[in-house]
């Protein structure tokens, strides 16, 4: 499903995936290149059976370009690194914060806890979440 999704612009199966209903602490990076993604606070339960988030984390590190696909009109999302799909953002996201909604596939990402940051080399962002 992780080739799929990132390597052959796939979609996941929605609310069977691993982190659509997950809200512990953490980062999402990047299942190829590990580039962090998306943070825990900026996820919310959208109830589209996708992992929602509000922004980036690092907004140069996600790519936005235009998807025609399946006869749609859309803005898919990519990593830069890896240039892995990672999902696509839609305008309507919570207008109290960024007013979009990045519909990313778990298949993309892997969740570093905040625990883990800084024996896995992320503890630049232990900041992030005072």
């Amino acid at each position: 499903m992780q080739y799929y999704v990132t390597q052959q612009n796939g979609t996941e199966p929605p609310y069977k995936n691993e982190f659509d209903q997950h809200f512990d602490e953490g980062i999402y990076v990047d299942i190829v290149s590990g580039k962090p993604l998306f943070h825990s606070k900026d996820k919310y339960d959208a109830g589209c059976g996708w992992p929602s988030f509000t922004r980036p984390i690092d907004a140069p590190e996600v790519v936005e370009e235009f998807d025609d696909s399946f006869g749609m009109r859309r803005v898919e999302v990519r990593s830069k690194t890896a240039n892995s799909h990672l999902g696509h953002v839609f305008p309507d996201g919570p207008k109290e914060e960024t007013g979009l909604r990045y519909c990313i596939n778990s298949a993309a990402l892997r969740f570093v806890p905040k625990q883990d940051l800084e024996k896995e080399g992320y503890g630049d962002y232990l900041s992030t979440f005072e």
